[in-house]
């Protein structure tokens, strides 16, 4: 089975589904982030659940916000622990035809700063 969409480059871990359509238009409804992450919370590494799991994102699927618009964060890893789940979000995407975009991790520059 062929991804419908897949990020550009094989190296990146993440990649980020826009809450704007290929056309520019903000995606409704406003909380549809959050359902989409909602339904995707059950997808999680073994033994990370605890007891309150059900409240919870999955870490592999996640709500954001990039320059004020709704996103949702997706890792590679979801497809190696459910690929059925991976082609959902991916095939959400393409249905509603939303911008999706490679994650790419900053250096943190705060980090190098040392107090003599």
């Amino acid at each position: 089975m062929d991804d419908p969409v897949q990020p550009r480059n094989a190296s990146v871990r993440q990649f980020f589904i826009l809450g704007l359509t290929k056309d520019g238009r903000r995606f409704r409804p406003s909380d549809w982030a959050e359902r989409l992450c909602g339904v995707m919370s059950q997808f999680r590494p073994a033994g990370s659940g605890g007891a309150n799991a059900h409240l919870k994102y999955s870490p592999y699927v996640r709500p954001t916000v990039l320059d004020g618009n709704k996103a949702v964060v997706v890792h590679e890893d979801l497809r190696k622990i459910e690929p059925l789940a991976y082609h959902f979000v991916l095939d959400f995407a393409k249905d509603n035809d939303l911008q999706v975009v490679d994650a790419c991790l900053l250096p943190d520059t705060d980090g190098d700063k040392r107090s003599a």
